[in-house]
């Protein structure tokens, strides 16, 4: 079986195409938009210059995005090996692939942050103005972890744990090959020191991107807002997607030939899980609404406000807010209920790519109201970034299955997993 694999010409030339692509839109924002001035208004208008603002967020959204896509499949990964999961096995180096590309978007994340907290950009963050912070006795009472120095710290460590344990799970991953078959003994060894790691991972997974991360890095936008829901929100928002990103590299890899122990019954159960997350996501985003909707306080009701708008005018965001409800919850659920598409290769590509683009618009709509107000409108340069991150990612798994073998041959659940049926 040919378990080695090689880039395609084509792989590469939409790899390098959406880089270049990318690329050209970041310098344009820096000649254009001058996202490195001072934040500014207007003073016979009083209106913010919001080209600079436009920058950021969109750099911000990306960022975040699909940082937390490909650590997803990590998460992934630690998940079912501490469920024992032997099914995953027979395609375990797709997910491993996609989270090796977290050291880079980690780095380029955090510069992002970075770039906003100490440059002072208080059209993201309204928490980076002292005199605000001092005279809001809200925004005083959350100084305590809306700070530069806090945020910094807490930052840095949330990407190097993932970054750290990351490795440390693909590591135990390429021993197998290395040590070659294992007798009972030794088998028994190792998958208990794959179950620490991922226990450990999972831990940590919890503290970081189930519930501190999103409120730093995405929930303080609106820092007079909070929802105890929303880190769950966005957990379900960036898994569901991670696990489409996993089925596009399943189904780019079969459809080369390669894989050969990965049948319809993987796929099937890689579709439970996009539906099952499209519906656990969809459980959130109805919870979340309803329960601010009916308490109908003023300090929790504003966030929905500035996206949907008020009974007598509709907000700039309210297509795309419930744009948002229909790609990300009726097409899954319509489309991927019944069992026979879970396990068709074209409809799963489809749904894939759909529910990927939905979710990116979801943390376009948590980014953009907070920062650029009414102003928002999608510009080339919002998908020229996107297409940026696309291409880093598609370079970066690429990288990674060209440098191993597509099967995990000697782990000790494979012939679970060649046997999978469900």
């Amino acid at each position: 079986m040919n378990q080695q694999f090689e880039l395609p010409s084509s792989y590469k030339k939409w790899t390098w195409g959406l880089i270049i692509a990318g690329l050209l839109a970041l310098v344009y924002g820096i000649i254009v938009m001058q996202p490195f001035a001072p934040v500014a208004h207007h003073a016979a208008e009083g209106a913010q210059d919001y080209s600079g603002t436009r920058f950021w967020a969109v750099l911000l959204q990306n960022s975040v995005f699909w940082l937390l896509v490909v650590n997803a499949s990590m998460f992934f990964i630690c998940v079912t090996t501490m469920a024992m999961g032997g099914w995953q096995v027979a395609l375990r180096r797709v997910p491993e692939a996609i989270s090796s590309v977290v050291p880079t978007l980690g780095i380029i994340t955090f510069l992002v942050l970075m770039g906003i907290i100490w440059g002072g950009r208080t059209d993201i963050y309204i928490w980076l103005d002292k005199d605000l912070v001092q005279h809001d006795h809200i925004l005083k009472g959350k100084s305590g972890f809306l700070n530069p120095t806090f945020f910094t710290i807490w930052s840095a460590i949330s990407i190097i744990m993932w970054w750290l344990l990351g490795r440390k799970m693909r590591s135990l991953s390429l021993e197998s090959d290395k040590n070659g078959q294992m007798d009972y003994a030794t088998a028994k060894k190792w998958i208990f020191k794959n179950t620490v790691w991922a226990s450990l991972y999972c831990v940590f997974f919890g503290l970081s991107v189930a519930s501190t991360i999103p409120w730093l890095w995405l929930m303080s936008i609106d820092a007079h807002w909070f929802s105890t829901m929303f880190s769950w929100y966005t957990f379900a928002s960036s898994f569901v997607s991670g696990m489409s990103l996993v089925a596009l590299f399943i189904i780019f890899l079969k459809n080369r030939g390669q894989l050969e122990y990965v049948t319809e019954e993987h796929l099937h159960d890689v579709g439970k899980f996009m539906f099952a997350f499209s519906v656990f996501w969809t459980y959130l985003w109805f919870s979340q609404y309803m329960l601010i909707w009916y308490s109908n306080q003023p300090e929790e009701t504003k966030y929905f406000i500035e996206r949907i708008g008020t009974a007598d005018k509709s907000g700039p965001y309210h297509g795309l807010f419930f744009l948002n409800l229909i790609l990300n919850f009726l097409c899954p659920l319509l489309i991927l209920m019944k069992r026979g598409v879970k396990r068709n290769w074209s409809a799963v590509t489809f749904m894939a790519v759909l529910i990927i683009f939905g979710h990116w618009i979801d943390f376009y709509q948590m980014v953009m109201p907070g920062t650029m107000k009414e102003h928002a409108e999608m510009m080339p340069f919002e998908f020229g970034i996107g297409a940026l991150f696309v291409g880093i990612i598609m370079w970066g798994v690429g990288k990674y299955l060209t440098k191993h073998p597509l099967l995990m041959k000697n782990h000790p659940f494979i012939k679970e997993s060649m046997i999978h049926h469900t």
